[in-house]
């Protein structure tokens, strides 16, 4: 505090320094307290974005640093995984071909069981021509061989439907396996022990040969259509068996697409089988209507103007059975009447 006393002559008297013990008052230039306040407005002006960029930066740094760690740790996983895609890659191409290996092999024994099969089948066919090898056939165990004769027919016969793979030629070991496998049916059925045995104890494998007749295309692979309906021929001349056969929901129609096939040995057994079932007039009483209604009986009437000895005679005396069910029909309805 400064107290001024004005003399006339213009001098200050009684001057007291200021106390600056307390308040810490200083005195400053004007031009340096400016200065001083430019200095604090550039500082307040400064301050908020430098301590942001510091406070950004120092984020960023811990956030690279993380990223860094991050990113030694997935390049980590990544060099472990290349490693174990590599070790599998390797493991892979050993089982492949191990694969290649075993399915070489196992094409191999196919072959070789097939050939053996064949073999087999084919000197028991020739051996099954004999009655007293039949009635050998019939004190083992016939079952299993029935039992694998139908799967096998079966396999072969939907293999064949099977348009994506590669069709089966006639000179192929599979058909001869399956052809020699009829025909050891059909010797079986052409002796009369043999007959009652597929009767009683193999149904499984009549049903079969009616499904496999029904489902092989006209023209493919004629031998085996002879010898399935050969085979059937030969049960239905035992009444057991021409009942079980008779009972079959699909015979008719059957009957008709084989009649409908170009190879005349298949029409020939077809109407030898339909013969057997006019010949017994009261299984075929019950076949009546579904046989006037479906039964193309004009094919049979072409069938016996046929160039083929055989087949003419069959045919013609196929019609003769015809008109004599006929008419053993008609008289039977107008005694009832």
């Amino acid at each position: 505090k400064m107290d001024f006393h004005q003399t006339g002559s213009g001098t200050l008297q009684n001057y007291q320094r200021p106390d600056v013990g307390s308040d810490c008052f200083v005195r400053v230039r004007k031009r340096d307290l400016e200065k001083l306040e430019a200095e604090v407005r550039t500082l307040r002006e400064l301050m908020p974005k430098f301590l942001y960029c510091y406070i950004v930066k120092k984020r960023s740094d811990r956030e690279q640093q993380q990223q860094r760690e991050d990113c030694l740790h997935i390049r980590s996983r990544l060099d472990v995984a290349l490693s174990e895609c590599q070790r599998e890659r390797q493991e892979k191409l050993v089982l492949k071909q191990q694969l290649c290996e075993c399915r070489e092999e196992l094409q191999q024994q196919k072959a070789f069981c097939t050939e053996l099969g064949t073999a087999s089948c084919t000197l028991l066919w020739s051996a099954s021509q004999r009655e007293e090898a039949i009635k050998d056939i019939l004190a083992g165990k016939l079952e299993p061989f029935l039992s694998i004769a139908g799967q096998t027919l079966e396999t072969f016969i939907k293999f064949l439907n099977d348009e994506a793979k590669p069709q089966q030629s006639c000179n192929s070991k599979e058909h001869h396996l399956v052809l020699a496998l009829a025909g050891v049916v059909t010797n079986i059925a052409a002796v009369s022990c043999g007959r009652d045995f597929l009767s009683s104890s193999a149904h499984i494998l009549l049903d079969t040969l009616l499904q496999l007749l029904y489902l092989m295309k006209p023209g493919v692979f004629p031998k085996l259509k002879v010898l399935m309906l050969m085979a059937l021929y030969n049960i239905t001349i035992s009444v057991n068996g021409l009942k079980l056969i008779s009972e079959s929901p699909g015979l008719l129609p059957l009957l008709s697409t084989l009649l409908e096939d170009p190879d005349p040995e298949v029409c020939l057994q077809s109407l030898r089988l339909l013969q057997s079932l006019l010949l017994e007039r009261e299984v075929m009483s019950h076949m009546t209507t579904d046989f006037r209604r479906s039964f193309p009986l004009s094919r049979i009437h072409h069938l016996a103007s046929s160039r083929h000895p055989a087949l003419k005679q069959t045919a013609q005396e196929t019609l003769e059975d015809l008109a004599s069910f006929t008419n053993s029909q008609t008289k039977d309805s107008e005694k009832e009447q």
